[in-house]
C-alpha cells in the first residue's frame, strides 16, 4: 500500500491534518465511531483530553485488529460536543495524536454535534484506512 499526503501550496498550511490523502492498496477498512468506552462499555475520563486519548486508543486498536497501523489511516472524523473546548485543548490533543499515531496525518475534519450516543461522551472518532 502506498499513501501520498497532498498539501497544495495555495491552501492554508495544514497543522495536524493533511488536505488530501491519495491511497492505493488492496483493502479498505472502515472504522466505526469510537468513544472513550472501556472494556465494560463505560465512558472513562472526565476531561476532553482524557476521553480523546481513550477514543483514539480504541480506534487504533480496531485498526490493529484489522491488520493496520496508524500510517494506514486515510480519513478520520472527530465529532466533538464542544468545538470551543476542542480548540482550547488543541495542543494537548495534537500531542496525544502524535504519541499514538505519529505524524503521517490523514485527511481530517472536526464536527460539533449536539450529543453522542453515550451522554457522558465528549468526543468520538471514526474513519477509514487503506491496507496493503
Amino acid at each position: 500500500m502506498t499513501t501520498e499526503r497532498v498539501n497544495p501550496p495555495e491552501l492554508s498550511p495544514p497543522a495536524g491534518f493533511s488536505h488530501a490523502v491519495v491511497a492505493s492498496g488492496s483493502r479498505v477498512v472502515f472504522l466505526a465511531g469510537q468513544t472513550a468506552l472501556d472494556g465494560d462499555g463505560k465512558v472513562v475520563g472526565a476531561t476532553l483530553p482524557e476521553q480523546f486519548e481513550k477514543a483514539l486508543t480504541n480506534l487504533l486498536s480496531a485498526l490493529a485488529a484489522a491488520g493496520g497501523t496508524p500510517s494506514d489511516l486515510a480519513r478520520v472524523t472527530v465529532y466533538a460536543t464542544d468545538v470551543e473546548a476542542y480548540r482550547a485543548h488543541a495542543r494537548e490533543l495534537g500531542r496525544l495524536w502524535r504519541e499514538r499515531a505519529g505524524r503521517d496525518y490523514p485527511a481530517m475534519a472536526v464536527v460539533e454535534v449536539v450529543r453522542l450516543w453515550d451522554e457522558e461522551a465528549l468526543v468520538e472518532l471514526d474513519g477509514f484506512a487503506v491496507l496493503p
